[in-house]
């Protein structure tokens, strides 16, 4: 059974709600998944220290990475975690992977998709193998914003929105598909 790793950072845990509907549905199909929310006392100097999760996500057949978008990018911890990935840069201990991404925003149009391209140049700058959404406008239950690249999520009032839960699900099932 393949492994998935998850690395994310959320502050107001609309994009903790997005990882952790994934992961439950990854344990529910019996995938094996390692999951590490960044926390800012890992993130010394401006870098994210925790050598024992750049361990584990190189054990990871895929990673999904997750970040809200703070103005139009990833927050500064995930990209604390992202500078600090360059040690495993070197080794090309991810190439060969799967990646893929989720995203949340307050705004509808947010600048969201810029946060998911940028996880998508970190994924090729490790030689790994992008995963998006296939939605298309005809499915209502996935992808409700129209983002092909990965999750986006737009919250109101504090609240992930089913359909966003939905395609995170969704994503996950793609990634697991893939790697089988």
């Amino acid at each position: 059974m393949p492994k998935v790793g998850f690395i994310y950072y959320t502050k107001t845990d609309i994009t903790g709600a997005l990882v952790l509907a994934a992961i439950a549905e990854l344990k529910s199909s019996g995938a094996e998944v390692f999951y590490h929310q960044i926390q800012g006392s890992e993130i010394i100097e401006g870098r994210f220290v925790n050598a024992e999760v750049f361990e584990s996500l190189t054990n990871c057949n895929a990673i999904v990475f997750a970040s809200p978008t703070y103005m139009g990018g990833v927050a500064a911890q995930f990209k604390a975690f992202a500078d600090a990935s360059s040690e495993v840069w070197g080794s090309q201990g991810w190439s060969g992977k799967f990646a893929s991404g989720m995203t949340s925003g307050t705004a509808l149009n947010g600048d969201q998709s810029s946060t998911l391209q940028y996880m998508v140049t970190l994924a090729s700058q490790h030689g790994m193998l992008w995963v998006g959404l296939e939605g298309s406008p005809q499915n209502k239950m996935i992808d409700r914003l129209g983002c092909q690249l990965g999750v986006v999520s737009q919250s109101d009032g504090g609240q992930v929105d089913d359909v966003d839960l939905a395609s995170a699900r969704h994503l996950v099932h793609r990634v697991v598909n893939l790697l089988r």
